[in-house]
């Protein structure tokens, strides 16, 4: 069988299983997953001889050692160099803020890719210790000076119940993880954390629903044909209501682009005006990211437009069910909008609000606008917030890790720009307070630059 002919036999597969999901039946029953029970392949007198001449050369850590080092310098780097598979496959990875999979056959090649300060703290590890102590010499030899080997290995972490992060919570779905009850009638299937891969089929937001006596609204699309209709298919496992609306927080492709799929459900969907002309302006581009990223995951998507847009407030009556969807005014991208439910206090806040993954800022961003419109969102005076990644929450969390940054940050700008300081001096702002937070190395940079270029035109 060539290369040729096994992608599209992947292909077909793929789409066959994503397909049948949409018409499976009901099944509610919890399911519990144990860790996998992984036995040492053997091993041999060489390979054996090899470890035993390497451990004296690096620092060994154990687990409690791993814990301690975590608590007290955030800014460690953790390396996995197990396959990409294995960590899929087999309980995902160790959970910190900066971590990177990068397999021992690689490690030389690109560490510096990802760590080009030699003294910064590293360690690394595998699922058995076998794999980890080499590379743990390579990096040595490399000319860095703070690397330690985790030597308990990953299975030890994750039988002791510690923190791990997956690359797919839900291996049998498109989605990331199945959709958990916030409170009676609204649920959320919270997407990872980390950006969108493969792995996780474009499901790094949160995709909520609330059932009504008359229906369900969909508060985002999705971003896909076939992860809407794995969300489609976990939704019927719930309620037998249709799905009658499907709402796009904003006009990025996580958003939205799952929209022609529920249009073929019959949903109508709703979308504030200047979404709309994200998706006219900026639609064509995010598809082809989104087709280059999940491949054959991509089948039957197209770029559709909503059915119906709105200004500043619509009001749905969904039988027992008032949902208010509100433009508040700008904030993270055009368009953005909440769905509140006044009688439940709980607000659906989308992209207004961030707290376990640091916050984003784009070249259309307005950060002094968000500020403003942050006043307007906290007196909506919420008692729960899904916010638009992570886990449901209160006002306290999301106020601390969205509008207390943005107003750190413009600070700290302004300073440096009443100081004459340039783009490089923006960079090296200190967001040491938000280290913790997941995608705080892909971000944390290229947010200081955003509102530097933002902030010298203000």
């Amino acid at each position: 069988m060539n290369h040729r002919t096994l992608c599209l036999f992947a292909l077909t597969v793929s789409i066959a299983l994503a397909l049948s999901a949409v018409h499976a039946q009901p099944d509610n029953k919890p399911k519990v997953q144990e860790p996998p029970v992984v036995e040492a392949p053997p091993m041999s007198a060489e390979a054996q001889a090899l470890l035993e001449e390497v451990n004296p050369r690096i620092e060994n850590i154990d687990t409690q050692q791993l814990q301690e080092i975590l608590r007290t310098d955030p800014h460690t780097v953790l390396i996995d160099v197990r396959l990409p598979e294995e960590t899929t496959l087999l309980g995902g990875s160790i959970d910190a803020p900066h971590h990177f999979n990068i397999p021992r056959g690689w490690v030389e090649f690109q560490v510096d890719s990802y760590i080009t300060d030699k003294d910064r703290s590293i360690v690394v590890y595998c699922g058995i210790n076998r794999r980890s102590p080499l590379a743990a010499e390579a990096l040595m030899k490399l000319g860095y000076t703070r690397v330690k080997n985790y030597s308990d290995g990953f299975f030890a972490w994750q039988r002791q119940g510690l923190p791990v992060s997956l690359a797919d919570d839900a291996l049998h779905s498109f989605l990331y993880a199945k959709p958990k009850e916030v409170i009676p009638g609204v649920w959320s299937a919270i997407g990872a954390t980390a950006p969108r891969t493969y792995d996780n089929s474009g499901h790094n937001n949160n995709l909520s629903f609330i059932i009504g006596d008359e229906g369900v609204l969909v508060f985002n699309a999705g971003d896909n044909y076939l992860l809407a209709a794995a969300l489609h298919n976990e939704i019927r496992k719930i309620t037998s209501q249709p799905v009658r609306y499907v709402v796009l927080e904003n006009g990025q492709g996580h958003a939205m682009l799952g929209s022609s799929y529920w249009k073929e459900q019959g949903a109508t969907i709703i979308a504030h005006e200047e979404t709309l002309q994200q998706i006219r302006n900026r639609g064509a581009a995010r598809f082809e990211r989104m087709r280059n990223r999940v491949r054959d995951k991509s089948f039957n998507t197209e770029v559709v437009v909503p059915d119906r847009t709105f200004d500043e407030k619509l009001v749905i009556e969904l039988g027992g069910e008032t949902i208010e969807i509100l433009y508040l005014g700008p904030a993270h991208s055009p368009g953005d909008i909440v769905a509140w439910l006044p009688e439940r206090r709980l607000v659906i806040a989308g992209d207004m609000a961030f707290h376990e993954r640091l916050l984003p800022v784009f070249d259309d961003t307005d950060t002094a606008g968000w500020i403003e419109t942050w006043e307007k969102f906290a007196a909506l005076d919420a008692e729960v917030v899904i916010p638009g990644h992570g886990a449901p929450t209160t006002m306290g969390p999301v106020t601390t890790y969205t509008r207390d940054y943005l107003l750190y940050m413009r600070e700290q700008v302004e300073r440096l720009l009443d100081e004459d300081g340039s783009l490089e001096d923006a960079y090296l702002i200190d967001q040491s307070a938000y280290a913790h937070l997941d995608t705080f190395f892909e971000l944390s940079r290229s947010n200081a630059g955003q509102i530097f270029r933002e902030m010298e035109f203000e």
